[in-house]
């Protein structure tokens, strides 16, 4: 089994594209059919889709952890220093490799790891 299709939903769709491209993400902003325009980043077979709110949802879910591999650790967090990204965990040394810990605008935790 492989994950082909994240989606998170926000309030501030624009501003947490912005955030997540810090990341290295780069979007396209489309709909499908009779859906909401939202932003779409596709890379290796996956789709992350950043939505906007619906209707009966109040606010998002900040429960939700993701993880992405980056391709440079130390160069990613020192960007994300002095942003709208939340440092949570500075890069350790773990079982799993180099990893740390960043909080985006609506309170998910992102895992992140070096490729």
């Amino acid at each position: 089994m492989k994950v082909n299709l994240i989606v998170i939903r926000t309030e501030t769709p624009d501003l947490l594209k912005s955030q997540y491209e810090l990341l290295g993400m780069e979007f396209e902003y489309h709909k499908h059919g009779n859906g909401p325009y939202h932003y779409a980043y596709e890379s290796d077979g996956m789709t992350f889709e950043i939505y906007p709110l619906t209707k009966s949802m109040t606010k998002a879910d900040g429960n939700l952890r993701l993880g992405f591999d980056v391709p440079d650790l130390n160069k990613t967090i020192n960007k994300l220093k002095n942003t709208d990204w939340k440092i949570k965990s500075d890069i350790q040394k773990t079982e799993w490799g180099l990893t740390a810990i960043v909080q985006d605008l609506d309170g998910r935790k992102i895992e992140l790891k070096n490729l």
